[in-house]
């Protein structure tokens, strides 16, 4: 499998374990609680009573077979985990596969931030009763007053050069874009999937049962 569907399947795997481990860690799902009723203590006519609260889950008489399951699943992320540490590791990428994914989000972030610099423009606008201030009236009383305000906008930087850096960022993030993306379709990673990544639940812990039975 290539790397883009080894990726895949680790999320798979990972989310089989969730769902496992979902199972396994609810007291309710792996114990059968028994009530007995002591009526007989109370009422010498009266007969005890004994009910039971079974677990909920349809796996409950094969919990032992769920953990045992979510071992061989740990197992499988443990080989796909050190297949694909190997594949990247051989990419032919400055900072490989992790750190190029992550330097190319933030090349991309900050052309986004340089796009938005260069799309700005000078502009003037009046802004009516925008401002206070305080006078003097014939009585010699302090009163506020509001009076229009002038808003000159212009740009504090070099429009030509924000434009340059921009284009340069975007032109190497998509080139780094196009590289990680022929990396994850032609980087091949040394694992056979043992089930199919659309498989459900259900239907993997069935075959792995099946296959423990039998061998």
């Amino acid at each position: 499998m290539n790397l883009k569907e080894a990726f895949r399947f680790q999320n798979k795997l990972q989310s089989l374990m969730e769902e496992a481990q979902g199972i396994l860690g609810s007291d309710r799902k792996i114990t059968k609680v028994e009530n007995t009723y002591l009526r007989k203590k109370v009422m010498a006519e009266a007969e005890d009573e004994t009910t039971m609260d079974l677990p909920s889950t349809e796996y409950s008489e094969k919990i032992t077979e769920v953990a045992v399951f979510l071992m061989h699943l740990l197992e499988e992320r443990e080989k796909l985990s050190a297949a694909i540490h190997k594949t990247k590791a051989s990419l032919d990428l400055p900072a490989g596969l992790d750190g190029e994914v992550g330097l190319n989000s933030k090349r991309q972030e900050i052309a986004n931030l340089l796009r938005r610099m260069a799309g700005l423009r000078a502009s003037e606008t009046l802004i009516s009763n925008g401002g206070t201030g305080y006078r003097f009236n014939n009585e010699g009383n302090q009163v506020s007053y509001r009076c229009d305000v002038k808003r000159v906008v212009t740009i504090n930087f070099d429009r030509n050069k924000i434009r340059k850096m921009c284009g340069d960022l975007s032109k190497k993030s998509d080139e780094i874009s196009a590289s990680l993306d022929a990396a994850l379709v032609n980087a091949q990673v040394d694992y056979v999937a043992p089930f199919d990544v659309n498989d459900t639940f259900a239907d993997v812990f069935e075959s792995f049962t099946a296959e423990k039975a039998t061998a």
